[in-house]
């Protein structure tokens, strides 16, 4: 498919924000990367992983705790993902490579895949948010509709009140089937794959033998097979709810735009870091705990902008670009808790589904 381009401007708005970043961090005397707080909340988040895992697998906890533990479990991988492996992704935990490499590759420790989070995340989505048939995070077709540019099905007149299930099942789809369309078809949505080493290629299906071992092989050694898939469907539904409601909290709720690129042209109305402000939304940002826990992507105006900055800077970036938006007269989206985010969506969803 055609590739849509941004409309060209001769002062960027992405040129001021940049500037103004620039001069704080510089004013401060601060690395944009992540500082010894993002490093004590990796370790925390890594001895909590283990040692639920360790306790589930080899301990063999009574139902009620073993239960607790599994939901508990599914928590902890949803946090590891925002607060490790996304900054690793993005090159902002650490100002070394090797760590961020490091931090990166836990998410093929979790039965992801680093190389096809990069193009579906990184690249594409990053690039072009919210736009329909590119950006593969809005692509839940035939079973959600979320745009109104995507064909609209009777069952959609019902998703606000499904979608929940739909987002439990992301982890378990993510790692047993949607990483492995994405590799067989070379393709992420209708955007071609990028070429794939042999390194590329043995760590995709090293690390996926080594996620089957870990967590399903083992478990099923140890503590037997119904024990396994009861905790099991718990922890990955778990996981998924929280990963999916998280990164549709950011861009689908009723004030986030869906941008079409004109026919003739080709090109999209705004430039780039006025595309991803209108098309990303903010919410809960005064609250601390939501913050630590989601990896500050509860501000994703400021993470979609300078996705290079690490997460322990964003409330601070936060107030000099509200400011440098209320100077131009662009909305800056935000909610100011999770409830008011979530029932956005939800009305969001109704909207797509009788639209």
């Amino acid at each position: 498919m055609t590739i849509p381009k941004f409309s060209n401007v001769p002062q960027s708005f992405h040129t001021e924000l940049k500037g103004r970043i620039s001069a704080y961090f510089e004013q401060v005397g601060k690395s944009t990367t992540g500082d010894t707080r993002i490093f004590m909340k990796a370790v925390i988040l890594m001895l909590v992983f283990s040692s639920i895992y360790i306790h589930l697998v080899f301990f063999t906890p009574g139902v009620l705790l073993a239960i607790s533990e599994s939901v508990l479990l599914g928590g902890v991988v949803a946090a590891i993902g925002f607060n490790v492996m996304h900054d690793g992704a993005h090159g902002s935990f650490s100002k070394y490579k090797w760590i961020n490499l490091f931090a990166a590759f836990s998410l093929n420790i979790l039965g992801g895949n680093s190389f096809m989070w990069n193009m579906k995340h990184n690249i594409i989505h990053h690039a072009f948010t919210n736009v329909d048939g590119i950006d593969d995070d809005i692509d839940i077709q035939p079973w959600m509709r979320m745009s109104e540019t995507q064909k609209k099905y009777k069952l959609h007149k019902y998703q606000h009140f499904y979608f929940w299930f739909l987002y439990s099942l992301l982890y378990i789809f993510w790692i047993f089937v949607l990483d492995y369309q994405k590799y067989f078809k070379s393709r992420v949505g209708n955007m071609p794959l990028k070429r794939m080493t042999i390194t590329d290629h043995l760590v995709f299906w090293g690390f996926k033998l080594f996620h089957a071992f870990l967590f399903i092989g083992l478990p099923i050694y140890m503590v037997g097979f119904t024990s396994w898939l009861i905790g099991f469907v718990i922890f990955t539904c778990v996981a998924g709810f929280v990963l999916s409601i998280v990164f549709q909290l950011a861009h689908t709720v009723e004030h986030t735009a869906f941008p079409v690129a004109n026919v003739q042209t080709g090109r999209l109305e705004d430039e780039w870091a006025i595309h991803q402000i209108k098309t990303t939304a903010n919410f809960a940002t005064n609250n601390p705990v939501v913050s630590w826990l989601v990896g500050g992507l509860n501000f994703q105006i400021e993470h979609h902008l300078f996705p290079k900055i690490s997460h322990v800077h964003y409330p601070a970036i936060s107030k000099i670009i509200k400011q440098a938006c209320q100077e131009y007269g662009i909305t800056y989206i935000e909610y100011p808790k999770v409830r008011y985010a979530v029932a956005s969506h939800v009305a969001f969803l109704r909207q797509m589904g009788r639209a």
